[in-house]
Order: structure tokens, then sequence, then C-alpha cells
């Protein structure tokens, strides 16, 4: 058995990649195996309700149908995460574009959709770094999220979004649109050799600017490191000391520029992730309009939900899981 290899426990890294492995091998045998048990009970369900025509079963029928539905989904969503980095933990990273108070605010609904979301796959989720707005909102936050697949899944999320509502914070109430960018990058592994040049880098300390109290630093320990040759730029704030922020910043850039060349073999195979691009017009992902009308639309899909307020309380599935698959028709 693997655990009692031990020289496996000599690398405690590959150690937990392994059992990582294991744990997700471990999963998509229990879904299979649930698929194939409530399938079967479906078929013998229907078989029965042929023969009595009861409403009570009609019910219980169609419950076990709404089940074996979002099993074969999770299955189907598991066949089609085969890329190089869909297994690993990610970097979630959300900027609000021009606007000032209005793409801020936008931002921080974004941060609030993404949380629910993760909260719900019961993803371990961390504050790496944020940017607070100036009246309301954030200009900028940066969240570590580790769980299985998680970047294979949201990799779906980078692009730009936009939001139409009428403003609360315009006297006026007229309808504004706003925008802000949503970028994932896979987290890089041990074993993946990224190299960067000291020349090529620019590093900078500032004081962090949190929420106040305690957990706001009193010295310049926040960390933010310039990649020259790309212009990728990272920050940490969220560890106390000024060397454990300039790791995790240095983790942070190597995790882009691993997403940078990933992205470029991607265009090479015809795949094609966009690069980013100014945050505004014409360059957008996804529409989230509530005003005149409700409706979120994934432009790159067509895929469509009326219920805004579900989506931003982090109903994404449907429009992750149209995007994989059609990027893998």
């Amino acid at each position: 058995m693997i655990s009692e290899d031990d020289n496996l426990w000599n690398n405690k890294e590959k150690a937990q990649s392994v059992f990582k492995e294991k744990r997700k091998l471990e999963n998509l045998l229990n879904n299979y195996n649930s698929l194939k048990e409530e399938y079967e009970d479906l078929v013998n369900f229907y078989e029965i309700f042929k023969s009595e025509n009861d409403n009570n079963l009609k019910q219980e029928l169609n419950n076990l149908l709404k089940s074996v539905i979002k099993l074969s989904r999770q299955l189907e969503i598991s066949t089609l995460l085969s890329g190089e980095a869909d297994s690993n933990d990610c970097f979630l990273e959300i900027n609000a574009g021009a606007g000032g108070t209005e793409s801020q605010d936008w931002a921080q609904m974004l941060s609030r959709m993404y949380t629910r979301w993760l909260d719900n796959k019961n993803f371990k989720k961390s504050i790496m770094d944020i940017n607070n707005g100036d009246e309301a909102g954030v200009k900028s936050i940066t969240i570590k999220v580790e769980g299985e697949n998680a970047f294979g899944l949201l990799k779906s999320e980078s692009g730009v979004h936009r939001l139409v509502r009428i403003s609360p914070f315009d006297a006026q109430k007229r309808r504004h649109t706003s925008f802000s960018s949503v970028w994932v990058y896979p987290i890089v592994s041990s074993d993946i050799e990224i190299e960067i040049d000291n020349k090529d880098l620019r590093i900078d300390t500032y004081r962090a600017s949190g929420a106040g109290g305690q957990h706001v630093n009193k010295t310049d320990s926040a960390i933010r490191i310039s990649h020259k040759p790309s212009g990728i730029v990272v920050q940490c704030q969220n560890q106390r000391s000024q060397h454990q922020n300039k790791a995790s910043a240095f983790k942070m850039l190597k995790s882009r520029l691993y997403e940078l060349e990933l992205r470029k073999i991607e265009e090479k195979r015809n795949k094609n992730i966009e690069a980013k691009k100014e945050i505004g017009w014409g360059h957008q992902i996804r529409s989230y309009v509530m005003q005149p009308y409700r409706l979120v639309k994934d432009l790159r899909t067509g895929k469509e939900k009326s219920d805004i307020d579900k989506v931003l309380d982090g109903d994404l599935d449907d429009f992750i899981f149209s995007f994989l698959s059609s990027n893998n028709n």
C-alpha cells in the first residue's frame, strides 16, 4: 500500500501530492458507484411507477432523477478536467476597472459571489492581499483557494465581468455600467521549476491596509514584487512577518508565470484563452444585467440565467459546466 512505503514520507510535499491524487481517485470511484446504484434504483422505480401510477411514487421518481442528473454532471466535469494544472490549488484575483466607487463595489460583489461558491464546495480560502476602495468596495483582492480541481473549475472565470444596474451611489438613480476583472492562476507544485532572474525583479515594501484593529500591521511588512519582463505585479500582506509575505509573494509570482506559459501552450493548440486586455467595453466574458431587465449571460457559451440574485449568491455551476463542455468539444 502507498501508506506502507517508508520512502514516501522522506518527501513531505510528494507524500501530500500522492495522497491528494489518491483522494481524487477514491472520490471518482465513489461517485461512479453511487451513480450506478441510483441509476438502477431509478430504472426499478420507473417500472413500479408504470404499473401503479401513484403520485407519491412520481415525486420520489422526480427526486431520484434529479439526483442521478447531478451525479452524472459531477462525473462528466471530472472527465473534462484533464489539463496539466487542473487539479492544482489556485489564486483568484479580482481587480476593479475604471469607474471609481461603482467598479470597486462591483469587485466586492464578485468577491462575495466567489466566496459563497467556495463555501458551497467546501474549499479552503484565505485572503492573501486586499486593497480597500476609497469609499466602498475593494480596488483589488487576491484569494488563495485550496480544494480538489480548484484551478480546473475556476479557470473558466478568468476575464472581464460587466454589471449593469441602477447605482446605489447615484442620487439621481441613473443606470451605470461597471467592469471588474477576474484572473485565476494555478499554484505551482514544488516539482515544477520556474526560473526567475533577480535582476528582473523590483521588490517594494509597504504598510498593510486591512480593515483596522489588531490585524493591521504597524510596520512596512507587506510586499509587492514586480516582474519587469512580463509586467506581472503581485502583492501579499496577510502575514505579520515581511519574510513570510515575501515567500508567499514569490509563490504567487511563480504561479502567474506558470499560468502565462500554460496559456501560450493552449493558444498554440488553438484552445484560445485570451490574454488580459483593457477592463472595459468589448472585452467582457459575462454580463450581469439588473436594469432594465434581469439576466446573467456568458458571452462565450451563450449560457443564460434570469435569477441574478441566485448567481450572485454563488450559483455558478451551470456557467462553469457550459464553459468546460464547450472547450472540450
